[in-house]
């Protein structure tokens, strides 16, 4: 079975840069993952956080995909309790209207931010995660043409039947994608702890849809490549600090690299970033074919959404070389 590639970014704002700096590297490496084949470019939602510029998720979709041709565009994913169905539908609606059958829409029921910035975002939170499944459904409703009784309509939006998924980093969102007959997209970039078990979940419950027939699974992947070994270690380190950054409550800029960075890390951030090493490949294309390769042969995954922050921007796109390369072998 063939398993696609795709690329997840956050539009990383390193250390001594700017939004507007960060944003144009997005596109320049759109259009490289473009040229090297990749199927998707997905780009997320989170708020309030100095190193990520991707929080006018729908804004920074219409940039890259106005600067890409062929590339699926989309949002992995949107934060729905921040948001009314209406609105993403009007917004993924114009999207899909402007660049038809590229645009893809994921679906998360995590705010993607802390609790006072979600009252910002929404004045009230009237709204909250355990509305999820009923405004994923009155999403896709909006999506489809119009029942001539219907009052609320999205323009731009009814019947363009922007294509749905559900994405998660635990059981429940295994449970509403099989329930739904959607795609299903795991964060085990940085939760994998559930993943097997919310697999096999969503496999065996897929219930089929007019969307999809069969079970399609997305898989998040960290990658860091480089030469040499050494090397792709020693670029990974911007990416550990910017996670513990995160999990100790204090999320800044994208830092330098640092060397022997995971030699000098205390026991308890050593154990953290334990988790995430198993959804990971770090060193040349041969770690990195042989860590992809053998993440598909536990999960079976259709497609691996493949997850890079690297400080330097060229160095970036050249581990996104590697990672092509190196999965050639899992396209036919």
């Amino acid at each position: 079975m063939a398993t696609k590639l795709s690329v997840l970014d956050l539009s990383p704002i390193p250390q001594g840069s700017t939004p507007g700096e960060a944003l144009n590297n997005s596109l320049d490496l759109a259009q490289h993952a473009e040229s090297l084949g990749y199927n998707r470019y997905w780009v997320a939602e989170h708020h309030s956080m100095r190193g990520i510029a991707s929080a006018a998720t729908s804004v920074v979709i219409g940039y890259l995909a106005a600067g890409t041709s062929t590339i699926r565009v989309g949002a992995g994913g949107i934060m729905l309790p921040n948001h009314s169905p209406l609105v993403i539908a009007e917004q993924f609606g114009t999207l899909a209207s402007l660049y038809p059958d590229r645009i893809d829409l994921g679906l998360g029921r995590a705010p993607g931010t802390d609790q006072v910035t979600s009252q910002a975002l929404r004045r009230t939170l009237n709204g909250s995660s355990d509305d999820f499944p009923r405004d994923v459904v009155e999403l896709q409703q909006y999506f489809k043409p119009a029942d001539k009784h219907q009052r609320v309509i999205a323009v731009p939006g009814e019947g363009t039947n922007v294509p749905l998924w559900i994405l998660g980093s635990s059981l429940f969102g295994a449970q509403l994608a099989a329930m739904l007959g959607l795609p299903f997209a795991f964060a085990s970039h940085f939760a994998p702890q559930q993943m097997m078990q919310a697999l096999e979940i969503y496999r065996d419950r897929f219930k089929p849809s007019a969307q999809l027939k069969q079970p399609y699974v997305m898989l998040g992947f960290n990658i860091c490549a480089a030469d040499t070994v050494e090397e792709a270690q020693y670029l990974r380190s911007s990416s550990l600090q910017s996670f513990l950054n995160l999990r100790k409550g204090t999320p800044g800029q994208l830092p330098p690299p640092v060397a022997n960075f995971e030699e000098s890390m205390a026991p308890q951030d050593r154990a953290v970033l334990a988790q995430i090493g198993s959804c990971s490949a770090v060193g040349t294309i041969v770690e990195v074919e042989q860590g992809m390769a053998e993440f598909i042969r536990q999960t079976d995954a259709d497609e691996l959404m493949l997850v890079s922050s690297i400080f330097d921007h060229q160095k970036r796109k050249y581990a996104f070389d590697v990672a092509a390369k190196a999965g050639q072998q899992f396209a036919s």
